[in-house]
């Protein structure tokens, strides 16, 4: 479902973010992408509890933007408490996870 370079207006990426959320909550949770260019994807990841995330650490940075639900981010040694609109920073190499949740919906921007 990724979008192309020239295909990424507002109306197109809201349309794509909020089709992949509602995609993956039906699923049960899991990652898609919405957006590719050189140098940038952007996802949608939604975790369902009780599943747990099993991401690894990434070789780029990430940053995470709640869309719907609340939780925690572990990252290496801190812990810091999720609600919706918040904007989370994930340094490249870095151990993290989300836990705490129950539903939650995020997007995902990193330097593909």
């Amino acid at each position: 479902m990724g979008q192309q370079p020239g295909d990424l207006s507002q109306d197109a990426l809201a349309t794509a973010v909020d089709a992949a959320r509602r995609a993956l909550i039906e699923r049960g949770g899991g990652y898609e992408v919405v957006h590719t260019s050189p140098g940038l994807e952007i996802g949608v990841y939604v975790l369902v509890a009780p599943e747990p995330d099993r991401q690894q650490p990434h070789d780029e940075d990430e940053v995470y933007v709640v869309l719907e639900g609340s939780g925690v981010l572990e990252v290496e040694d801190t812990a810091t408490p999720l609600g919706e609109g918040m904007a989370l920073f994930v340094p490249a190499g870095a151990e993290h996870r989300f836990t705490a949740y129950e539903n939650l919906s995020l997007l995902v921007v990193f330097n593909g």
